[in-house]
């Protein structure tokens, strides 16, 4: 195994751990057994756990922003219904528990400062895609962000699309009084 296959498996395992039981839960040893990685080669990659959880919320964020984008991008005539149109599609994934990063934040607080970074550099980007769906239109964009980040929050309590279809019918709403 080389080391792109080696940092591969361990953020594939990371992910399906911190996600589904959270950061401080998993430790090292079991992310190197589950992922079949040399506990060396596992340090050498990450050097410390917050190097692993950086790094998996960054391929998180990718993979997350890209998603949406490129929902938003297939419905242009109606691009910010086509944002929760995406996250009711999310939210009624099998294994959704809610925004990794928030997740993140919500047990790591201020601490590390890489993680932290990454958490901020997510919501950061959610908004600027938002600026972007309502140009012209001063605040909307956190009053969207606003609507996800509540409906994520409910979904995450109780998954499947009705806290996001919700929050279409309000984003309805504030567009339309612009």
């Amino acid at each position: 195994m080389d080391d792109e296959e080696a940092r591969t498996r361990l953020l594939d395992t990371a992910e399906a751990l911190f996600y589904a039981e959270g950061i401080q839960a998993v430790g090292m040893d079991r992310i190197r057994t589950e992922s079949g990685v040399p506990l060396k080669r596992l340090y050498r990659l990450f050097p410390a756990k917050d190097a692993l959880v950086a790094a998996y919320l960054e391929r998180r964020d990718r993979r997350w922003i890209t998603g949406l984008r490129e929902a938003v991008a297939a419905a242009p005539q109606q691009p910010v219904p086509a944002v929760f149109d995406w996250l009711a599609d999310w939210f009624s994934e099998p294994d959704f528990r809610g925004c990794a990063f928030l997740n993140a934040y919500g047990e790591l607080g201020a601490g590390p400062a890489a993680v932290l970074d990454v958490v901020r550099r997510h919501k950061a980007e959610l908004r600027a895609l938002l600026a972007e769906l309502t140009a012209g239109a001063p605040g909307l964009a956190d009053q969207l962000l606003i609507l996800i980040e509540g409906a994520t929050a409910v979904a995450a309590l109780t998954p499947g699309p009705a806290p996001a279809h919700t929050a279409r019918e309000a984003a309805r709403t504030l567009t339309a009084a612009v």
